[in-house]
């Protein structure tokens, strides 16, 4: 079976949303705001949303901020995965990570491509995991944050998504 076994029980998971950029704010971060209201939509819980500049360090002190957060299970960020000087998202979870997860990046660009072609190249969209929390790295574009909620992090993040999904991963994160 490949899709939602609605005979398994739906398990929220704690989202923290990060969005990266020099030029936007809360209020005007349309990107940010699509990954909440659909995190919210799928009975998620969103705990924290923050906006920062494109400065690793600063992005890193937030990712290593909310992966010592008991509470935070993923974090999701927008912006500054692009290859321009000012895009460093994907060092920062670099910096972060313990593990990649180098699928997530792949199947992105696949998705982007149907949308946008060849485009996709641009994308340095990517995941890993850092003690035991999820980290994913989307665009900043609208069209990409629902791409990638929709298309990827919907499911994955679904307890009850079938035949795998990562929140029933989770309690084996921190195995040694």
């Amino acid at each position: 079976m490949v899709g939602i076994d609605e005979s398994r029980p739906f398990l929220p998971v704690n989202i923290a949303i990060l969005t990266i950029s020099d030029s936007r704010t809360l209020e005007t971060d349309k990107s940010g705001q699509i990954l909440v209201e659909r995190l919210q939509a799928a009975g998620h819980q969103l705990l924290e949303r923050r906006l920062v500049p494109d400065e690793r360090e600063t992005i890193v002190a937030v990712l290593w901020e909310w992966v010592k957060h008991p509470q935070v299970d993923v974090v999701i960020t927008t912006g500054g995965t692009g290859i321009t000087g000012r895009d460093v998202t994907p060092e920062a979870l670099a910096e972060v990570c313990e593990k990649e997860i180098p699928g997530f990046g792949e199947l992105f660009r696949r998705i982007s491509y149907e949308t946008i072609g060849v485009s996709a190249l641009q994308s340095r969209a990517t995941a890993g995991v850092a003690q035991g929390t999820y980290l994913f790295a989307l665009p900043g574009s609208s069209g990409a944050c629902r791409d990638g909620w929709d298309e990827i992090l919907r499911w994955q993040l679904d307890s009850r998504y079938r035949p795998c999904n990562l929140v029933s991963l989770m309690p084996r994160l921190l195995e040694a």
